[in-house]
C-alpha cells in the first residue's frame, strides 16, 4: 500500500530500530524537557492553544498519522473542532478545517499568517534556503515571487496560451496513437505528465520534448515525484526531531541527492541557455532568459536561478498532471456523466473542431466536471503550510509565534454542509458556479469558494491561471475526442493513490475510443 507513512516507512529497518533504541535510552532524560515543550501554552490572558490529541514523547502525533493521514485529521476535526492542534516532534501544528477560520486568519490577518516554516529537509537541504514555496515571508521571497508572477499572471498566460493549446492537442493525438484508435488499452498517466512537463519546459526554458520516450520526460517526472514524497508536511519526522538532523539518516541523504539532481538538471539547463546567449544565439522568451538578463539588477546567483526553475517545474508539473490523471481514472466509471458532457460538446462545439479557451464560458458542465475532480482528489492535499510571525489569539485560542498552520482541505472538501453527499462524484453541484478558481478564491463568502486546491491568501499558488487553462484544454479535448471505457477485469482503484504529498492514481489502463469519424481528421492523425 502506498501513502503517507508512519515512522517505519520513512527509514530502513536497521535505522528505524536504531532510532527506537536510542529514543528508549534517552527518553528518561529528555521526557521532562519534552513535557515542558508540550506544556499547555497560553497567552497573557490565559487563553490556551487549541485543543487536540495527546501525542507521544519525542514523536508527538506522528505515529498516529498512518497511511492515510487525511482520514486521521478528519477524525480529529470532528472530535476537537475546526481549529485544533497537534505536535509533530518539537513543532506545534494548528489544523484548520473551516473556510471562515481560514479566511479570518490567512486573508484578513495575512500580514501575520503568510510566512513559511523553514523545514529542515525542504527548505534547508533541498531548496538551500531558496524557492518561492518554501521561503519565509521576506525580501528574498518577494523578489522571487515578483519574478515568478511576471511569467504566471493572467496577461503572461494570455501571451503563451498558444503553447497550452498546442500541447493539449498533442496530448489527444498521442492518446489516439498509443491507444491504437481505441483498440488497445492505454495508461494515460505518462502522457498527461508529458503534456504538463512540455508546458512548463516552454515557459521556463523555451524548449519542449518531442516524444514521451525522451529521457528528460522520465527524469523530470521522477524528480517531481521524489520531491513530493520527501517534503510532505506530515510525512517526514526528520523535520521535527533535531537529533535526527544531526545524525546521518535515510531522509537527509534523499534530500541531499534530490538537491544535487535539481541543480544538475535544471541548473545545467540554465547554464546551457546562458552559453547560447553568450554565443549570440536566438533564445525564445522564457523565465530563464528573463532571469539571466536581470541577474545583476536582481542580484541572482546561479543557485537562485536553478532553484526558482526547479520550483516552477515541480509545482507546474505535478499538480496539473495529477488532475488530468484523476479525471482519466474517474470518468470511465461514470458513463452517464460522459454522455452529458458529450452532449454539451456536440451542441456547443460540434464535431468539426476542438474546444478552445474561449469556449469554456459556454461549457458549464465541462467546467463543473473539472471543479468536481479537483474537490474529490486534490493532489496537493495539505498544500504548503503557513507560519505566523507573531503571537495571535483567535476566538479564545492562543496561536504562538512560529506555529505551523495547515489547511485541512480533505475535511473542507468533504463537508456535507457545503457539499451534500460529499463522497459521491457529482459535477452537478458546480453547475451554477461559473467562476474560475482564481476568481472563486476572492469571493467574500469563504463558504462559496469552489475548492482549496491552490491555497489561500498572500501565498496562494501564483500558477493558478496557467494551471486552470492547461487543465481545461486537456480535459475538454479528451472528452471531445474519446469515450473513456473501463477494461473488464481491470478495476480502477480510486481509493488508493500513488505518492505522498503529491497524489496521483495508482497505475491503471483504460480504452480511449474515438467518438466519431471526424476525430482523426480534426487531429490530423
Amino acid at each position: 500500500m502506498t501513502g503517507f507513512s508512519s515512522i517505519d516507512n520513512n527509514f530502513p529497518p536497521t535505522l528505524t530500530q536504531g532510532i527506537v533504541i536510542l529514543a528508549s535510552i534517552v527518553s528518561a532524560t529528555i521526557y521532562l524537557f519534552s513535557r515542558l515543550l508540550r506544556r499547555p501554552l497560553q497567552d497573557q490572558d490565559g487563553n490556551p492553544v487549541p485543543p487536540g490529541p495527546m501525542g507521544l514523547p519525542i514523536f508527538g502525533s506522528f505515529p498516529f498519522l498512518t497511511n492515510y493521514p487525511e482520514l486521521t485529521l478528519d477524525y480529529w476535526a470532528r472530535k476537537f473542532g475546526s481549529l485544533y492542534s497537534i505536535w509533530l516532534g518539537n513543532q506545534l501544528f494548528v489544523i484548520i478545517s473551516d473556510p471562515h477560520i481560514v479566511k479570518d486568519l490567512m486573508v484578513t490577518n495575512g500580514a501575520v499568517f503568510s510566512s513559511r516554516k523553514e523545514m529542515f529537509l525542504k527548505s534547508q537541504i533541498i531548496f538551500a534556503g531558496r524557492g518561492i514555496t518554501a521561503t519565509p515571508y521576506n525580501d528574498r521571497w518577494r523578489k522571487h515571487r515578483r519574478i515568478a508572477t511576471y511569467w504566471l499572471n493572467k496577461p503572461a498566460v494570455d501571451g503563451y496560451t498558444d503553447v497550452l493549446d498546442y500541447e493539449a492537442t498533442v496530448l489527444v493525438k498521442e492518446l489516439y496513437k498509443y491507444g491504437k484508435m481505441g483498440h488497445a488499452a492505454i495508461n494515460p498517466q505518462p502522457h498527461a505528465g508529458r503534456c504538463s512537463l512540455n508546458n512548463m519546459l516552454t515557459i521556463v526554458f523555451g524548449i519542449r520534448t518531442d516524444t514521451i520516450e525522451h529521457p528528460l520526460v522520465g527524469e523530470a517526472l521522477r524528480i517531481s515525484r521524489e520531491f513530493m514524497n520527501c517534503t510532505g508536511p506530515v510525512s517526514n519526522l526528520t523535520d521535527f526531531i533535531p537529533l535526527l538532523q544531526r545524525l546521518p539518516n535515510y531522509m537527509t541523504t534523499r534530500g541531499e541527492t534530490l538537491h544535487s539532481d535539481l541543480v544538475e538538471t535544471y541548473g545545467g539547463m540554465v547554464n546551457e541557455i546562458d552559453a547560447r546567449l553568450k554565443r549570440g544565439e536566438k533564445v525564445p522568451d522564457c523565465l530563464v532568459k528573463t532571469m539571466l538578463d536581470s541577474r545583476e539588477e536582481e542580484q541572482l546567483d546561479h543557485l537562485d536561478m536553478a532553484i526558482l526553475c526547479s520550483a516552477f517545474m515541480i509545482g507546474g508539473v505535478e499538480t496539473t498532471a495529477s488532475i488530468m490523471q484523476w479525471f482519466s481514472a474517474l470518468i470511465p466509471a461514470y458513463p452517464e456523466i460522459q454522455a452529458k458532457a458529450h452532449e454539451e460538446l456536440d451542441c456547443v462545439i460540434g464535431r468539426n473542431r476542438l474546444p478552445t479557451v474561449e469556449d469554456e464560458k459556454n461549457l458549464p458542465y465541462i467546467h463543473a466536471i473539472i471543479k468536481e475532480v479537483e474537490r474529490c482528489h486534490n493532489p496537493f492535499w495539505l498544500g504548503t503550510p503557513h507560519v505566523n510571525t507573531q503571537d495571535f489569539t483567535y476566538q479564545g485560542h492562543f496561536i504562538p509565534k512560529d506555529t505551523v498552520l495547515v489547511l485541512n482541505t480533505y475535511t473542507m472538501h468533504h463537508d456535507p454542509q457545503r457539499h451534500p453527499d460529499p463522497h459521491t462524484f457529482n459535477p452537478d453541484r458546480y453547475m451554477f458556479d461559473s467562476t474560475l478558481s482564481s476568481e472563486s478564491a476572492n469571493l467574500a463568502n469563504a463558504m462559496e469558494r469552489d475548492h482549496w486546491m491552490f491555497g489561500v491568501g498572500r501565498r496562494i499558488c501564483p500558477g493558478m491561471w496557467v494551471a486552470e487553462r492547461e487543465v481545461f484544454l486537456a480535459i475538454a479535448r479528451m472528452l471531445w475526442a474519446f469515450r473513456m471505457i473501463e477494461i473488464p477485469g481491470e478495476p480502477i482503484d480510486l481509493k488508493e493513490y500513488d505518492g505522498l504529498s503529491g497524489r496521483s492514481p495508482v497505475p491503471f489502463r483504460i480504452r480511449m475510443v474515438p467518438r466519431h469519424d471526424n476525430v482523426a481528421q480534426v487531429l490530423g492523425a
